[in-house]
């Protein structure tokens, strides 16, 4: 069986806004916690409290993504400037062609 190879490349990921994504999830993943908390005996009776407990457990995965994406963000902020910097002054070091 031949190995496949694809033809052509793969596309650039795209870049969102990815803290805003990440932080609305894990703000969605606690109020629905909450909302079910009022209804914990009716989970409860029918053997579905899992389902509160995965709210709560996406809550609590999302303020470790928030974490990771802001460090992300800021790693990428500052990999941006220290790239423009180090063109600027590149730039600023060449000698300007003379008019002659």
């Amino acid at each position: 069986m031949a190995k496949w190879t694809p033809k052509h490349e793969a596309p650039e990921p795209l870049e969102g806004p990815v803290v805003a994504t990440i932080t609305g999830g894990t703000i969605l993943w606690f109020v629905l916690f909450v909302v079910q908390l009022p209804f914990y005996g009716w989970f409860d009776d029918r053997d579905l409290t899992w389902w509160v407990w995965t709210c709560l457990a996406g809550g609590g995965l999302g303020l470790i993504g928030i974490w990771y994406v802001r460090k992300r963000d800021a790693a990428l902020k500052r990999a941006a400037a220290q790239e423009a910097a180090e063109t600027g002054s590149e730039t600023e070091q060449s000698p300007a062609p003379s008019a002659d």
